[in-house]
């Protein structure tokens, strides 16, 4: 499995670090170039903030691309590395809903731009797709993600991307970077798509071919379109990927990997590039996520009831200062951030999936079993951080802290 299944985790003392200078860092970090620093930013608290949508410019028949201002008191907040991304809220029907989308563009001032697929049945992406315009207003939340590792030396390196659908956004503004920073640096990128049309940002691609020719290898593959190479046409499977290793990009070349898209695609690429002796150290991914109907919903979480006399787990969190607490029914088995948003509205999460890593917090006390994590880096591990979407309390009291 993609997801990192841990089991159970139990605290740990807190590895040593200042908090100020850990923020000094990140400023630094973010505010070198226009296109990345040179050291990957640790994470900071996101904190949601309300922006005015610019424009919505479609891509496809099923995407469009949404650009916010970014005001000048803001620019601190929103400034990013190439590969993250953030959260929008929104309240539809009455129904508050939070999605992750990357970032598309390479880092500039004064605006942030994301690419919003439509899924089938997905209420947010299906409103944004037909409903939302220029002059709305939206809370997005400050940009997080470490997808972005093994971009501090750029020169001389070759950079692979494998993408399907909307899988594209992040790559966009990692090729970009790569592209820009270094005059001897590669980037190949291997897109699959259904067909020509569902190709986003098909023209800024071909764009980017033309403004570097020789260090840009753009491999569209379509599942359900002819094209004159059979190698790209058709599904990507398990041997047609180990086709493209052996005759389009080999792995003995390749600094760094990144993968996006759905999990099959995902997953057989870590697969095939592990048999090809590739070290997951320079493996890097990220998923994305689509509307289900499983996941935490709105800003109370799901409601659950303590009957009198049920035994029960304390669970205790640090937010913003505060040290908020709540009874959860073992019966119930709910997560920490279910819990937790039913005493305090404003507790951290975005996908609730295990994907984004928005919940996460630092347990401090107790044990927890935490189901899946797509997002905490092993050194995140180590250091006693948990999703707190996915973790479900093992012992009578957990403490976390959304704050170290």
């Amino acid at each position: 499995m993609a997801a990192r299944n841990l089991g159970s985790i139990t605290a740990r003392p807190p590895a040593s670090a200042s908090g100020a200078a850990a923020d000094a860092a990140v400023a630094s970090a973010f505010l070198q170039s226009a296109v990345g620093g040179e050291h990957v930013p640790k994470r900071r608290r996101a904190r949601f903030h309300e922006l005015t949508v610019a424009e919505v410019r479609s891509l496809t028949d099923d995407a469009v691309e949404v650009t916010f201002d970014v005001p000048d008191e803001l620019a601190a907040d929103y400034a990013y590395l190439p590969g993250q991304y953030v959260a929008i809220r929104a309240t539809i029907e009455g129904r508050e809903l939070r999605r992750s989308y990357s970032l598309c563009r390479p880092p500039s001032r004064g605006s942030i731009s994301v690419a919003i697929k439509r899924d089938l049945g997905g209420h947010f992406s299906t409103w944004a797709n037909s409903e939302l315009k220029a002059g709305d207003a939206l809370d997005v939340m400050s940009p997080e993600g470490t997808f972005t590792s093994g971009l501090e030396a750029l020169d001389g390196k070759h950079i692979v991307g494998i993408a399907a659908g909307s899988g594209i956004t992040p790559l966009m503004a990692l090729a970009h970077t790569v592209l820009a920073r270094s005059d001897t640096a590669r980037f190949s990128l291997v897109y699959t798509n259904r067909s020509t049309r569902d190709v986003m940002f098909l023209e800024e691609l071909a764009e980017l071919k033309d403004r570097y020719p020789a260090r840009l290898a753009l491999h569209h593959v379509l599942s359900r379109e002819q094209r004159t190479a059979p190698l790209l046409s058709g599904r990507i499977d398990a041997e047609k990927l180990q086709r493209m290793l052996e005759m389009l990009i080999h792995p003995e070349t390749v600094d760094e990997w990144f993968l996006c898209g759905p999990f099959e695609l995902v997953q057989l690429a870590r697969d095939t590039l592990a048999a090809a002796s590739v070290p997951a150290k320079h493996v890097r991914y990220e998923l994305f996520t689509t509307d289900t109907g499983d996941r935490v919903e709105g800003e109370h979480g799901r409601p659950v009831v303590v009957q009198r006399g049920e035994p029960t787990v304390a669970i205790e969190f640090n937010l913003d200062g505060v040290t908020s607490s709540v009874e959860s029914p073992v019966s119930a088995n709910e997560s920490i951030l279910n819990a937790a948003l039913r005493v305090r509205s404003d507790v951290p999460f975005a996908c609730a999936g295990g994907v984004c890593g928005t919940c996460r917090a630092r347990l401090v006390e107790g044990s927890v079993n935490m189901t899946e994590n797509y997002a905490l880096e092993p050194e995140e591990l180590e250091r006693g951080y948990v999703l707190t979407c996915q973790s479900h309390p093992k012992s009578d009291r957990v403490v976390v802290d959304y704050d170290v």
